[in-house]
């Protein structure tokens, strides 16, 4: 294998569009939203990499016009969640020996991909599935989840940078990371797609395998998010993605044995929650 000393780019934030009267954004981002509304889809859930469908479905609506359909996604069940389980474990041993700098060429091609070809497609499921305006979905699923992309990527090779000094002559002191045994569930919220990307992503950066269970009133977004992240070269199971009930997904995974972290935003009763039932399963 070829060895290098890389240098990461360094980041910049991403600039925010004005979409004002007459700019070629307002009519990419109009376009992207007309073009949304006059279809429905079928949202399936991501699972190593494959679509899984349910027959049990149920709608996605946008909150300020609850009469019109975006689509539907399947629902999934505890079965779901072992198989995302067992797909992220077995794409974990492939993934963590990766070298970090691949693994961070892949989710700087997703910023890259946000940044310019999925931007308005992105920013439309925001402001349709989340009741966003244009400057709220340009600020949050365009420019806060580019610049989480890209910033984590630096603060990965800080991260790694990072050795102790050497106590005596002759001596060599090195530190090297390694990710969590096991898997990380992301739990994320339904108010920002920008948290909602970057839970499942900044952790993968690691070299962590993930489930992601985004809230049911993200998941018209989390799926142009998931398919972002297959096109930008993430391999199947690295990240997978389930809608399922939040007692489901936790009777399975707070009682895994591989089990290694939650990253979560959310309430604080619902943290409450997960933390009493992770000490409780802490054996």
């Amino acid at each position: 294998m070829l060895k290098g000393f890389f240098n990461v780019p360094a980041p910049i934030n991403e600039p925010v569009y004005s979409y004002a009267p007459g700019t070629n954004e307002r009519a990419l981002l109009k376009a992207a939203i007309a073009e949304a509304r006059a279809q429905e889809i079928d949202v399936p859930m991501c699972i190593g990499g494959e679509e899984v469908r349910t027959e049990n479905k149920a709608k996605l609506t946008p909150p300020h016009d609850h009469q019109h359909v975006l689509g539907y996604y399947s629902q999934g069940t505890k079965q779901h969640v072992k198989d995302a389980i067992n797909a992220a474990l077995a794409a974990k041993n492939d993934w963590e020996n990766l070298p970090w700098e691949q693994r961070a060429a892949i989710f700087l091609k997703a910023a890259e991909l946000i940044s310019t070809k999925y931007r308005y497609k992105l920013n439309a499921a925001t402001m349709l599935g989340q009741s966003k305006n244009p400057y709220q979905a340009e600020i949050d699923s365009a420019c806060e989840i580019i610049d989480f992309l890209r910033f984590n990527v630096k603060y990965m090779s800080e991260i790694y940078q990072q050795q102790p000094p050497a106590n005596s002559k002759g001596i060599w002191n090195r530190l090297e990371q390694r990710p969590l045994e096991g898997f990380v569930f992301a739990l994320t919220p339904f108010n920002f797609t920008a948290i909602a990307g970057n839970l499942p992503t900044c952790v993968a950066m690691m070299g962590n395998v993930v489930v992601w269970k985004p809230s049911n009133t993200q998941i018209y977004s989390a799926n142009v998010l998931m398919q972002i992240f297959k096109e930008a070269g993430l391999p199947d199971g690295v990240i997978n993605l389930v809608y399922v009930s939040g007692p489901d997904a936790g009777d399975v995974i707070f009682k895994h044995p591989d089990f290694a972290g939650i990253h979560f935003t959310g309430s604080t009763g619902v943290f409450q929650d997960i933390w009493k039932t992770i000490g409780e399963n802490i054996h």
